[in-house]
């Protein structure tokens, strides 16, 4: 496995908080039904029009925010795209979330001495 995909899964597994998440909203369409590989239109389908779509910063692609509600309680929800327009990720985060994820992977990648760059 390499590296930086290494130091990424860290950062996500220190974030918590999600299995809370995923029991309460595993019914709702987008978290159910969204899977790797779809293309946006697919996602759109399932998921309604997102509340936002904002281009990924760290690697190239798109990005859907959405706000999932059950039983009064709303939580943030993205959906990622690649750069050619495929799901590569979905989480209880806002994108902006997930661009900070990923920008701290990647300065954390001991293969550029926790300095950022290398790519």
């Amino acid at each position: 496995m390499n590296k930086p995909l290494c130091a990424l899964i860290a950062v996500l597994a220190a974030t918590g908080g999600c299995n809370t998440e995923s029991q309460i909203y595993r019914d709702q369409p987008l978290v159910a039904k969204v899977e790797a590989g779809m293309t946006k239109d697919q996602v759109e389908q399932i998921g309604g029009k997102p509340l936002s779509i904002t281009d990924r910063t760290v690697e190239p692609g798109t990005c859907f925010d959405y706000k999932l509600t059950q039983a009064g309680n709303q939580q943030p929800y993205s959906v990622s795209f690649d750069g050619r327009g495929q799901v590569d990720h979905k989480a209880f985060m806002t994108c902006a979330e997930w661009s900070r994820v990923q920008r701290k992977a990647r300065e954390y990648s001991p293969s550029t001495g926790g300095m950022g760059g290398g790519y």
